[in-house]
């Protein structure tokens, strides 16, 4: 063997008990299991892993890493805390395909999300190009999701208004290029603006596109706060009545009006499991949200595009008319809920002169510079044309715990890696799970978390070699000390990495290795076969 994890605790991804074996590595792939008692495996190198717990690589379902993974392909964030695979292409806003024109304002939308680094070479528009940049080298292995919000645009520009028949035809085409190029299925982001335009019929179309190839839809849906229940069911009809499988982006119950009421979008998932339809779901294990800050306006505001959006802004008719929407009766954008500014922390800024305002929300700024927090909202969007980040402070402890017990649970991210201080899950997810979670609070037992992380994951993909610790399957693994294993990213201070994860493999070479980072970039595209 090239490397063999002698006298190592297994959790192998299924749920089942673990058990103490010898694991050889040889050629990219787990070549041998011997279990406690059989004749020990011999290796070039031999690690001392008693005291470790070996899984498959963490499967991160919902990632924002769609730019930084080639900006930075090192990842440390997600390497440091035993990710080994990735699913971009997230919430229907993602950089292929494109053309020259939804390119430019793709880059500015999406700022507050990914950045926009200077310097970068933007050499691919289709699916398949974007797919092959990734596989130039990166730390790790990624997915990759059509985004819905960005075919459209392409088809439709930023209009309001349903498809006409040979628009809906084009984005079938586009969807239908793009899995047949690698992707592995459809995302949607429904309080996004243009992908909110779509009518439910509209997504049934394209969705029936992404169940011929055997592939899955992963919405964020049109609300998580007020009407959430109802958001979540018009996403199961949409897969009830086009075949495709669903996969529940970020699936939370927040704001006020939700406290409580996990149960309810469980018994729905339940309910129409039982029927037939194909679904799983993921979380991140915090109660704050995060995405940019203009994503609270109404969607009218952004219709026509960033220079109709700033134009709006700058109205003061048009202003008075958004800060109604916003504070008395609740924005789209804010998921029917009346913002709370209180709860809005702005966390990422483009200009320095707007660094005074990170780390506070919305409602001290505007106090300490004697604003209305409207007048500061709307001024802040302006200076910095949309490309400013927001944490949101709207979970419920309860509704987090119910949802990751479900049998159809997976773990996300829904990692921001940019901003002056992003949502710690970006560092912090994974471990968070396995030590706050499994060893402090015991809502989930060691090997039934380790199967939501990976085995869970890796089924929903389609991967038929991955996700578990089998002989021949890819040496996609992390070694974990489970009785030190944690988070130590903060809102305060959160780009620390995680503890207790000594080793992390990727196809077989150390990405993480005795705690180091080797530099390593032996990930790559995984394409769908559809």
């Amino acid at each position: 063997m090239d490397i063999v994890f002698r006298g190592v605790r297994v959790a192998d991804g299924s749920g089942a008990p673990s058990f103490r074996a010898d694991v050889g590595l040889s050629k990219g792939r787990i070549e041998a299991i011997a279990r406690e008692g059989a004749r020990p495996l011999g290796g070039h190198r031999i690690i001392d892993a008693s005291d470790l717990v070996l899984a498959p690589g963490f499967i991160d379902m919902h990632s924002h890493s769609d730019l930084q993974v080639l900006a930075k392909p090192d990842h440390l964030a997600k390497i440091s805390q035993g990710v080994t695979c990735e699913v971009i292409g997230q919430d229907g806003l993602s950089y292929a395909p494109v053309n020259d024109a939804v390119l430019e304002t793709l880059r500015a939308q999406l700022a507050g999300w990914n950045d926009d680094p200077p310097g970068f070479s933007w050499d691919w528009r289709s699916v398949g190009e974007y797919l092959d940049r990734l596989d130039r080298g990166i730390a790790v292995n990624a997915v990759y999701l059509v985004p819905q919000g960005t075919v459209r645009m392409l088809c439709l520009g930023w209009e309001d208004r349903p498809a006409t028949a040979s628009e809906l035809d084009a984005m079938r085409t586009m969807i239908d290029e793009g899995m047949a190029q690698g992707a592995a299925g459809l995302s949607s982001g429904l309080t996004y603006t243009p992908g909110m335009y779509a009518g439910t019929d509209e997504l049934v179309a394209l969705c029936e596109v992404v169940a011929r190839r055997r592939g899955f839809y992963s919405p964020h849906h049109r609300s998580y706060g007020k009407g959430a229940v109802e958001a979540y069911a018009e996403m199961v009809d949409v897969s009830r009545r086009s075949g495709c499988a669903l996969h529940l982006a970020h699936a939370t119950m927040n704001f006020p009006v939700n406290a409580g009421r996990a149960e309810e979008l469980l018994h729905l998932v339940d309910r129409a499991m039982a029927g037939g339809v194909d679904i799983t779901l993921d979380t991140y294990p915090y109660l704050a949200g995060a995405t940019y800050l203009s994503a609270l306006l109404p969607s009218w505001v952004t219709e026509g595009g960033l220079d109709a959006a700033l134009a709006r802004l700058s109205d003061a008719d048009t202003r008075e008319k958004i800060r109604r929407e916003l504070e008395e009766t609740g924005s789209d954008g804010c998921h029917g809920v009346p913002v709370d500014w209180r709860s809005i922390e702005i966390n990422g800024v483009r200009h320095a002169h707007n660094a005074h305002l990170v780390g506070h929300s919305v409602a001290e700024s505007a106090s300490r510079t004697r604003k209305a927090s409207a007048e500061l909202y709307f001024d802040v969007l302006r200076d910095e044309r949309l490309g400013t980040s927001c944490l949101m402070h709207v979970g419920h402890e309860d509704n987090v715990r119910a949802i990751m017990r479900h049998p159809a649970h997976t773990g996300g991210s829904d990692g921001l890696l940019v901003g002056n201080r992003p949502h710690p899950r970006a560092w912090g997810t994974f471990p968070r799970y396995l030590g706050h979670y499994v060893r402090e609070l015991g809502v989930l037992g060691l090997e039934e978390c380790i199967a939501h992380l990976t085995g869970r994951a890796a089924r929903r993909l389609g991967f038929t070699d991955r996700g578990f610790v089998r002989e021949g399957y890819a040496a996609d693994l992390v070694l974990f000390h489970p009785d030190q294993v944690a988070d130590t990213s903060t809102y305060d201070d959160p780009r620390r990495r995680a503890a207790g994860i000594p080793y992390v493999f990727v196809n077989g070479v150390a990405v993480i290795d005795d705690g180091r980072p080797t530099g390593a970039l032996p990930g790559h595209s995984l394409r769908h076969m559809s």
